[in-house]
């Protein structure tokens, strides 16, 4: 143990001194001695916001573009970013009108304009990629712009309330439309080299999850204006040399991801300092209906054994033992599809699932397989990621593949991916069955409202990308959107949770806070009701 830690030192010493030496960025002393030092584990997918939908791309995109509305620190309502006003329903709900500032330009000079809000949300749902944000698009129909500061959406749901916590969201960066392109992902050097950006900071240097080096943007007319002059974002590929980084210095602040462990052992160091936010990160098991045990596309293909093993699974996972023994109490057991903290909350997987109680039960799956005439063991394939979803994850499904196999009704081959490659192999679509039958993922949110736990998990599109529809679901998730009764919306809500409880396209299994660890010297970092790691207010002395 004392030789692996030695080597951990030295690892991360090497890592931090090396990124900033690797081929076209510049080292730490070519930068203004203001800037603040973030380290991450967390992996970027794409700096194109229409080729991802995950929290390390939308980490740098928040910092670079704008968006017509975002959230002000330490709360989650939202208010104007470039828009001019809060916007404006028609009469009969079908539209809804946003009035831009004036004389907004992107970093190298072009104007932006109603043309480039337009372009964005256009091209998004154009490209369609199977790795971005176009499901959170659904609703739209479409996007004019009948002068320049005026950009008119039309919608399918009258009234929608989602609409502006989706143009809040991973679908809202505004990007360049003479720089990105309209039907194609645009590449991170076109974007860099095009100085295409408008929001806090100018991304002035990148190397793909190594480092990306932001600088003040003074022609940002937003929300969140940069206290600082730079910062620089040093990527990690384990936490155990991220925690030693902020130990050391190397780093101003870790965000994203330290294990528990890690987490506790720093907040006995004087060094530094641990700060934790709201919630609303989600962990749980996804299930591909198509090439599951028993799923659609499988030659012994049965939609009822197929249910009885997701039922199954949901029987035989112990939440607490995750909770307790692998995370440390930093996680909670999570039974319902909202989280704890959002209006509709329900825990309708408690009492359906397992002893009714919240513990697992053997008995139980048992019955369920053998009503349904599913021969056991069964064999399930179930994938993790650890350098994207943390390290913990390996602890995490060795003990659900301890839990689903303790009773011998299931036999679990155990396996990681790479993110990058997981990403894309997990994904059901026109040209792939996907890869995975069983997988784990993590959420975390876009914006604070319960809608964003439905629409993009179980509505037709969606971004798990698993195979799963139905009518039902879709429907009541589009009209519980136009609700603007708080009741009857809260209502439908349970409604959803209820039919969702009974398909198990999904089981959610845990809900977790946001955390960073900070240096002595650094203020100002903030972990809201936003959910967005934003890295204009901090300042360090």
């Amino acid at each position: 143990m004392r030789y692996k830690k030695i080597l951990a030192m030295a690892v991360a010493a090497a890592a931090v001194t090396s990124l900033a030496a690797c081929g076209g960025v510049k080292k730490d002393s070519d930068v203004s001695g203001s800037a603040i030092a973030v380290g991450t584990t967390d992996k970027v997918v794409s700096v194109d916001p229409a080729g991802s939908y995950d929290n390390g791309s939308y980490m740098v995109q928040i910092q670079i573009f704008p968006f017509l509305y975002s959230q002000n620190y330490n709360t989650a309502k939202l208010s104007p970013d470039i828009a001019a006003d809060g916007g404006q329903w028609s009469a009969d709900g079908s539209e809804f009108t946003v009035k831009l500032k004036p004389g907004l330009k992107f970093a190298n000079g072009h104007s932006l304009d109603s043309k480039d809000v337009k372009f964005t949300f256009d091209r998004i749902k154009k490209i369609n990629d199977e790795n971005g944000p176009a499901s959170l698009l659904a609703n739209i129909e479409s996007v004019s712009a009948p002068d320049p500061t005026t950009v008119v959406f039309k919608d399918s749901v009258p009234n929608d309330v989602t609409l502006k916590q989706v143009l809040s969201s991973p679908a809202g960066p505004i990007v360049d439309d003479q720089v990105f392109s309209a039907d194609k992902l645009t590449p991170a050097a076109d974007i860099v080299n095009g100085n295409a950006f408008a929001g806090p900071y100018k991304l002035s240097q990148y190397k793909d999850n190594e480092l990306a080096v932001f600088e003040k943007n003074s022609a940002y007319k937003g929300l969140t204006p940069a206290k600082n002059g730079s910062v620089q974002v040093k990527y990690f590929a384990d936490a155990s040399n991220l925690k030693m980084a902020v130990q050391q210095g190397s780093v101003d602040v870790a965000s994203r991801t330290l294990t528990p462990t890690d987490i506790q052992d720093l907040k006995k160091d004087g060094k530094v300092k641990i700060v934790k936010g709201p919630g609303g990160e989600e962990r749980f098991i996804a299930f591909n209906f198509e090439i599951m045990p028993y799923g659609e596309k499988t030659p012994e293909a049965n939609a009822t054994k197929a249910l009885a093993v997701r039922q199954a699974v949901a029987d035989l996972v112990n939440r607490d033992e995750l909770s307790s023994k692998v995370y440390k109490g930093t996680y909670a057991p999570m039974y319902s599809y909202i989280p704890s903290g959002l209006d509709g909350k329900q825990d309708t997987l408690k009492a359906a699932y397992g002893d009714g109680n919240g513990k697992p039960s053997l008995e139980k799956a048992k019955k369920t397989l053998e009503d349904a005439g599913v021969k056991t063991p069964i064999n399930l394939k179930l994938q993790y990621n650890s350098d994207h979803y943390g390290a913990s994850s390996a602890d995490e499904y060795a003990a659900v593949k301890s839990q689903l196999e303790s009773g011998g009704l299931f036999k679990v081959d155990l396996q990681q991916t790479e993110w990058t490659q997981y990403n894309k192999q997990r994904n059901v679509s026109k040209d792939s069955d996907g890869s995975y039958p069983a997988y784990q993922l993590s959420w975390y949110p876009d914006y604070s409202d319960p809608d964003n736990y439905l629409s993009p998990f179980f509505r037709d599109g969606n971004f798990v990308n698993n195979g799963y529809s139905n009518k039902a679901v879709n429907d009541m998730i589009v009209k519980q959107a136009g609700e603007q009764d708080h009741s009857k919306r809260m209502t439908m809500l349970k409604q959803i949770q209820d039919m969702e409880t009974k398909d198990l396209s999904t089981i959610p299994l845990l809900q977790g806070d946001q955390v960073a660890v900070m240096g002595k010297d650094v203020k100002g970092v903030v972990l809201d009701p936003s959910f967005r790691f934003r890295y204009a207010p901090i300042t360090k002395s």
